[in-house]
Formats: structure tokens, sequence, C-alpha cells
């Protein structure tokens, strides 16, 4: 049984700096591409970040471009995602996904097999 959990969502004010977890349990994390993406009310889901199964291949969405950084420890099947620079825009449920095809890092959500439950971040002005 595949399982993410997401961790690490809190309030934070404008400008600050915040790192959130996926720790993933169930698949051969190693070949699999790993994703964040964050949903505010009332709005539709979107990419955020992805990254390959080596670490080697990333892809942002334009508007995180330069702010965040998405990593990965395969040893320990975490994905990381590291947010600087914060905007009230950033605050969303923030979504770990898993992708099983071993390719390039895909943006679209219906391309992910799993998901977690979500971890909140809320940015104040």
């Amino acid at each position: 049984q595949v399982q993410l959990v997401e961790s690490g969502g809190k309030l934070v004010q404008t400008g600050d700096s915040l790192r959130v977890s996926c720790a993933a349990s169930g698949l051969t994390f190693s070949r699999s591409t790993m994703g964040w993406f964050r949903q505010a009310p009332g709005k539709e889901r979107e990419f955020v970040a992805a990254i390959g199964g080596s670490g080697l291949t990333i892809r942002y969405a334009d508007s995180v471009k330069g702010r965040f950084t998405i990593s990965r420890d395969n040893a320990k099947s975490t994905v990381y995602l590291q947010m600087s620079s914060l905007k009230p825009e950033d605050t969303g449920l923030y979504y770990c996904a898993a992708d099983r095809s071993y390719g390039n890092p895909r943006s679209a959500a219906a391309a992910y097999d799993y998901w977690g439950q979500g971890t909140q971040v809320t940015v104040s002005s």
C-alpha cells in the first residue's frame, strides 16, 4: 500500500522561508517522479514542482521559479520543497504526488498515480 505523508506546513509571514516534506512508502521511490501541487480555497489544484527519480531532472511552475527548490533523498524516500520569499498567493494546501513512470517530470495532475493528504501553508500579509 502506497502512502505519502506530508509535513511541515504552518502559518508564516510574507517573505519568510519554509520547508515541507513528504515521506513515501510502499513504492519504488527511486524510480518514481515526485511532484508538489497546491490548492487554494475556491481554486483548482495547480502544479508547483516535480523531480525525476534520479534528482537530475526538475520542473517548476513559472510562479515559483527562483523562489522554490524541490529536492529528494532516495535513501530516506523523502521529497522536499524549500520555499523562500513566500507571498500570500502561495497560501494553500500543498500535496505531494508520485508518478510511477520513469521519465521527465510532468506538470499534469492526471499523470500522478498517488497523492498525499496535504499540508497547509498559510502566508500572512
